[in-house]
């Protein structure tokens, strides 16, 4: 395929759920209501995008012993809201973000073939995993998953899935064996199950037909060398956080050389980063829009509960307007409960330091400057050139666009630069098929063929 005809590929994902969007905008609206939900998706669907994705929470954060301040009562069950948005959209994808460590692959894979039914082929799954006791505490099998295992879990949860989606046979197969499955009316005989695992026993025959897509699209989030290895063994989509240009190019030669090892061809795996984007109608505008938009997402607190994160112990007497802490930080401390931490703590401090001692920043600033994401900051000309350089330059093969805003938040750059994007060619001027595989131009099961 020629750089000139690589085509961006664009996924929206629902804000509301932690500090970066922004409450204070009188634009902002709840994050629990169906209008909220059906907006963003109708704004994404008029804007041609593959997919609509929601993350999941499955209990509230902590913070030093307490709720999180930050943190948002109410986060509805992703599939329950996806559903309901395939009565009120056509095309647009819907991802759930459904952890494999506490659902089981009869019950899930059911769930989402149900979705991908009632949508017509549209259903995707984030695939997560957790170690978490604190999270685990909400579920008979609390925590008693080790860190080690959970890919290994998740490994085997997709494969087990993807044999009860399988089991079903494919479309014109009376003896239930692939045939390169398009979208259409699913048919074959149903044949039984079993499988003997590490961590699954099952033994029986899925209760649904074939649906539209033999498997929903597998979407995978995770930047770890372990991570990377299970998104080419098993995903179609990893959702990515890399901040630059370099970093993007790099992570995503690393992975699409992966795909070899296990016979899938680099357009089997489409890498999206997550970014933001500010627009203006002058560059200087779009600027002082950001810092503003920033500076509304780290607040004096949010900065200081960031900071502890890392540091592992309370930071409340330090001025988030004064200088980092001169303390390192307690490496086996851990003062946030549902949170990741990300690293070693005293490299990130090291880091930090560092960055704040070149740029002469405050604790304030420097959390603003580390934890930003990818993001796209101009008039919408000068957006939409950068993101065509950046799939031309193979650091992605597109994005998910996290606004800042419930649920409007998408809402100028579908009118202002979604058109520019498909006059340069870079993006699509109509849905080009039914399904989200179509959309994303992977292969069905049992399917190997190049598309655009």
């Amino acid at each position: 395929m020629s750089r000139q005809r690589k085509r961006i590929h664009l996924a929206a994902h629902f804000p509301g759920v932690n500090n970066t969007t922004v409450w204070a905008d009188p634009r902002s609206k709840s994050q629990i209501d169906f209008s909220s939900f059906e907006h963003l998706a109708r704004t994404a669907e008029r804007g041609l995008f593959d997919f609509f994705f929601l993350a999941e929470g499955l209990r509230l954060r902590e913070h030093n012993g307490r709720i999180h301040d930050l943190d948002v009562v109410g986060r509805p069950e992703s599939m329950t809201v996806l559903n309901a948005l395939a009565a009120v959209t056509e095309r647009l994808g819907l991802a759930a973000t459904v952890n494999t460590t506490f659902n089981e692959p009869y019950e899930l894979a059911r769930r989402f073939a149900s979705l991908d039914h009632l949508s017509g082929g549209r259903a995707a799954w984030n695939v997560v995993t957790s170690s978490d006791a604190f999270t685990g505490e909400n579920f008979r099998r609390g925590g008693f998953l080790d860190r080690a295992d959970r890919y290994t879990r998740a490994a085997e949860f997709v494969a087990v899935a993807r044999g009860l989606w399988d089991s079903q046979g494919t479309k014109g197969t009376p003896d239930g064996t692939p045939d390169g499955l398009r979208g259409g009316t699913p048919g074959g005989t149903p044949r039984p199950f079993a499988h003997t695992g590490r961590h699954f026993t099952l033994e029986g025959e899925f209760g649904l037909p074939r649906s539209p897509q033999g498997h929903p699209v597998v979407i995978q989030a995770g930047d770890s060398d372990e991570g990377r290895e299970f998104a080419a063994s098993t995903a179609d989509v990893i959702f990515t956080r890399h901040g630059s240009l370099e970093a993007g190019r790099a992570f995503y030669a690393d992975v699409k050389r992966r795909l070899a090892r296990y016979g899938r061809a680099p357009e089997e795996l489409k890498i999206m980063p997550g970014v933001t984007l500010v627009l203006g109608d002058t560059a200087a505008e779009a600027r002082e829009k950001a810092v503003e938009i920033r500076r509304q997402q780290v607040s004096p607190q949010t900065a200081l509960l960031t900071l502890e994160q890392i540091w592992g112990v309370d930071l409340s007497g330090y001025d988030p307007d004064g200088p980092l802490p001169d303390i390192d930080p307690d490496p086996d401390a851990q003062l946030a409960q549902g949170r990741v931490r990300h690293g070693d703590p005293l490299a990130v401090a090291a880091k930090w330091r560092a960055l704040s001692e070149e740029k002469g920043l405050s604790i304030r600033q420097t959390v603003i400057e580390a934890t930003g994401r990818q993001s796209f900051i101009g008039t919408p000309e000068a957006v939409a050139a950068e993101m065509a350089e950046y799939v031309a330059a193979d650091a992605a093969d597109g994005f998910i666009l996290v606004p800042h805003l419930t649920p409007g938040g998408l809402d100028d750059f579908v009118d202002r630069v979604v058109p520019l994007l498909q006059e340069r060619g870079a993006f699509r001027t109509a849905y080009t098929g039914p399904t989200l595989r179509d959309h994303l131009g992977l292969p069905y099961p049992g399917e190997r063929r190049e598309r655009d």
